[in-house]
């Protein structure tokens, strides 16, 4: 190879290495910072148990009109997730009492088609108006109805043992969580998720739980 056609080849070798970098830089996600992306929670523990998974959990109401524009970004990103990462709702018990929080779990103690359920209630509430911010135990039973359950079951499930164990949980993880506010994403039960948007906290969530997953290979 002679004198002209070696440094061509240099040349564009070079070329070649500057750009697959730069390409690289530009898929490569800036690294996340602590208190500007996320709170490390002391003492912090996953919401549920699955063993080889990496948790995202979304503490939610029913009557937030935040959680009821996050639920649409939530349900483009989810199908997108790794096997690897766990998405799970908690609401906000903030109030042991609170009617929405004890109908979630009434519902799934029920068996009832969580994921319609869950966006039905939005609908009714957001959307319809059929049900209102303060909704009752008794309006709440009414509304299951439509999912084949009588009134006075779901009623019972709502004042149950088992719910109100879930309720105290739920309540615990949030104060543990320290969550202020709803929509609020926990990584791992150790990580509350900040940004600056809901679609910039579900970025970060799934760039976290991507680290966390990477660092038990």
């Amino acid at each position: 190879m002679n004198t002209i056609r070696r440094s061509t080849f240099a040349f564009f070798a070079a070329l070649a290495l500057l750009f697959t970098g730069a390409a690289q830089a530009q898929t490569r996600p800036a690294a996340l910072v602590e208190g500007r992306d996320y709170v490390a929670i002391a003492e912090g523990i996953p919401y549920t148990k699955a063993p080889g998974k990496t948790e995202i959990a979304e503490v939610f109401g029913y009557w937030c009109h935040h959680c009821n524009n996050f639920q649409p970004l939530v349900d483009k990103w989810k199908p997108g997730l790794p096997k690897t990462v766990n998405f799970v709702y908690v609401p906000a018990a903030f109030d042991p009492q609170d009617p929405y929080a004890r109908a979630y779990f009434a519902a799934r103690q029920l068996r009832l088609p969580a994921d319609k359920v869950h966006h039905d209630l939005f609908r009714a509430i957001h959307t319809e108006r059929s049900l209102p911010m303060n909704a009752s135990e008794n309006e709440l039973a009414q509304f299951h109805t439509r999912y084949g359950v009588s009134a006075e079951k779901f009623l019972a499930a709502m004042n149950s043992k088992p719910v109100a164990t879930q309720m105290a949980w739920a309540r615990q993880f949030a104060e543990t969580s320290q969550v202020e506010g709803t929509p609020t994403l926990i990584v791992a039960g150790k990580y509350r998720i900040l940004g600056n948007s809901h679609q910039d906290a579900l970025r970060i969530a799934a760039q976290l739980a991507a680290q966390l997953q990477s660092q038990r290979r």
